[in-house]
């Protein structure tokens, strides 16, 4: 298994159970349920588990694309994908009713830790259209940002 899609969904998975074991007693009576969602998701979950990478994705696929900063507002504010909302990781399940499940769904931070754990948790609840940038904003610069899918297939210069 590849070590970085471990790394990554590993920590998504520690994520929400370690939410879940602090959960309010309220939520006691559910824990079980939502344990039962992710075993089920993680059954059927497909190898890719919704990684994508930067050159994966054609230019003229983002604008089709929500793609979401789920990094904090201060490094949203200082430099993001063209087109891009923010919406913190942490905040993507309270504000699911803004995010379509009938359109391709972006989601990235840094590196992809933290949109990882916001990929699951909307994958989990049912967005079978989320995709989370793998090696994030950091990876998509690396690799010629919106140009990465040309870029990556360009004749290697010599």
């Amino acid at each position: 298994m590849n070590t970085k899609f471990s790394a990554v969904w590993g920590s998504a998975v520690l994520g929400v159970a370690a939410a879940l074991s602090w959960a309010p007693a309220a939520w006691a009576d559910n824990k079980a349920a939502a344990i039962e969602e992710m075993e089920g998701y993680l059954e059927f979950v497909d190898y890719g588990g919704g990684l994508i990478f930067p050159e994966q994705i054609p230019k003229d696929e983002w604008p089709r694309m929500l793609v979401i900063d789920a990094r904090d507002a201060g490094q949203f504010a200082k430099g993001h994908i063209p087109g891009a909302v923010h919406m913190d990781w942490r905040q993507v399940l309270a504000r699911r009713s803004s995010i379509p499940k009938d359109k391709p769904v972006l989601i990235y931070c840094n590196t992809g830790s933290l949109s990882a754990q916001a990929g699951f948790a909307l994958r989990v609840a049912g967005w079978d259209n989320v995709r989370i940038l793998q090696g994030g904003l950091e990876e998509w610069k690396a690799k010629g940002g919106l140009d990465a899918a040309t870029r990556a297939t360009a004749p290697a210069k010599h």
